[in-house]
């Protein structure tokens, strides 16, 4: 294999690991913590939504539906994982890829948290980090708890990584 094309296998592995690992966390901090999992279909929405020109809404759920949305957001959240996991790889390269250590993985998946605390939140009608939500600094913790394990997924599939390409 080809160093293009180990390098591209690499952030498919990663990003998927660690995005399931995310999407696990998301599915157990229910019964652990009471919080509900993310609903994609809003993330699918707000993105349709900006075919039309509407960049930003007062409540992305009041919103109109778009046909594909639930679609459209999986979707996104995966590629999204893929983009952090092309993020991490292109700051650490190969040597990370080689072996893989856990700061620069958790380094970036912290880091991924300004995306729906300055982009996401804001356009889909939360404000800035979540600052327009009745507990904003409960959303705050969830979201960087969720990134935190995102980094964690991101070093686990550094392994997974090594393991099935290495």
């Amino acid at each position: 294999m080809d160093n293009v094309t180990e390098f591209l296998s690499s952030i498919i592995v990663i990003g998927i690991c660690a995005t399931l690992v995310m999407d696990a966390w998301s599915w157990l901090r229910q019964p652990i913590l009471g919080v509900a999992p993310p609903n994609y279909a809003m993330v699918g929405r707000w993105l349709l939504h900006m075919r039309h020109g509407q960049f930003r809404h007062t409540a992305i759920a009041t919103s109109p539906a778009m046909p594909g949305e639930k679609a459209t957001g999986w979707l996104a959240h995966y590629l999204t994982g893929l983009a952090f996991a092309g993020i991490l790889l292109g700051i650490g390269g190969q040597s990370w890829i080689d072996q893989p250590t856990l700061v620069p993985a958790l380094l970036v998946g912290i880091g991924t948290v300004a995306a729906p605390f300055l982009l996401m939140q804001p356009g889909m009608g939360a404000g800035i980090a979540a600052s327009r939500m009745p507990t904003p600094n409960a959303a705050r913790l969830q979201s960087l708890l969720t990134h935190t394990v995102f980094g964690l997924g991101l070093y686990l599939g550094g392994w997974v990584s090594q393991g099935i390409l290495g």
